[in-house]
């Protein structure tokens, strides 16, 4: 099936409909809600795309699957102790389930549950987002990504409930890192700016089963497809379920409007469309990957 024709309507239809930009997050407000790229990404070769697939963007929580990826397979099923495997059910930035819950975050990609990881990664590494950074280099190809300083900045001074749920999982001995230490580093990770066409490139490491670039072995079989699993349960904030019925495949979503999703096997698409839906999920890139996965057949199921 030729791609790129379908890309290429995919993004000339892309519709925002009555999403909303994220703003509350100030500076992500002014982004136009009209904008939309995707990309197509297969196991090897070159990246396909439409639209805006070659502008970057804030990633925001989709830095929790690499972030999520880098301390898996460093230190293995231990992370399991201290978040969970299991849909929230709640808003992404909850602190009911939390409470009732003593501590232990649902799952690793909720806010309570990508700062434990953040954490580990503070743990592992001296310059957590540095290492992050490298990562995200040497696997989208582009050695000239960044924080984005003023987005890092506006997380900061409006992160004030990703500072309670770090307060509270503290009280519990869930957090090994000092709070400012751990928040810094996860509003800095949340800004980090990529296209899709980077995005699309930096997930291919688990579309491969664990193996990145140059055949180098970033993760275990096994725990790629643990990890696919993961995204495919929790990866859209409490729309996982709506997600995995519409588009069938692995999938994080960041507030920033982009998507990554997973074809193992075959490959990976993002998408970035900034308006959202009332659970933080593009309008625009939710709707293309359905029409994708329902025009080629291409699904985990």
């Amino acid at each position: 099936m030729e791609l790129l024709p379908l890309l290429q309507r995919l993004a000339a239809e892309a519709d925002p409909g009555s999403g909303r930009v994220a703003d509350y997050i100030p500076a992500l407000a002014s982004v136009p809600k009209d904008r939309f790229g995707i990309a197509f990404a297969p196991l090897e070769g070159d990246v396909i795309g439409a639209g805006d697939w070659e502008q970057p963007f804030s990633i925001q929580s989709l830095s929790k699957a690499f972030t999520l990826a880098l301390v898996l397979s460093r230190v293995g099923e231990a992370l399991w102790t201290r978040v969970g495997r299991e849909p929230s059910g709640n808003p992404f930035n909850s602190l009911v389930q939390l409470e009732h819950e003593q501590g232990i975050p649902r799952n690793p990609f909720i806010n309570a549950g990508a700062l434990v990881v953040t954490d580990w990664l503070c743990q592992l590494e001296a310059d957590p987002v540095g290492h992050l950074l490298s990562f995200l280099r040497r696997e989208s190809g582009n050695p000239d990504l960044v924080v984005d300083p003023a987005v890092a900045a506006s997380e900061a001074d409006h992160g004030h409930r990703n500072a309670a749920l770090a307060h509270f999982m503290a009280s519990y001995g869930n957090l090994a890192s000092p709070v400012p230490v751990v928040l810094d580093a996860y509003f800095r990770q949340c800004a980090i700016a990529m296209s899709c066409r980077d995005l699309a490139r930096a997930g291919r490491f688990l579309a491969r089963h664990g193996t990145g670039e140059g055949a180098a072995r970033l993760m275990t079989r096994s725990e790629a497809k643990r990890m696919n699993a993961v995204l495919l349960t929790c990866g859209t904030y409490d729309a996982a379920g709506d997600f995995a019925y519409r588009v069938g495949l692995p999938a994080k979503s960041g507030v920033g409007g982009g998507i990554l999703a997973i074809l193992p096997g075959r490959g990976t698409l993002a998408t970035w469309g900034p308006a959202l839906d009332e659970r933080g999920n593009s309008v625009a890139g939710l709707e293309a990957l359905d029409r994708f996965t329902t025009e080629t057949g291409w699904s985990v199921f």
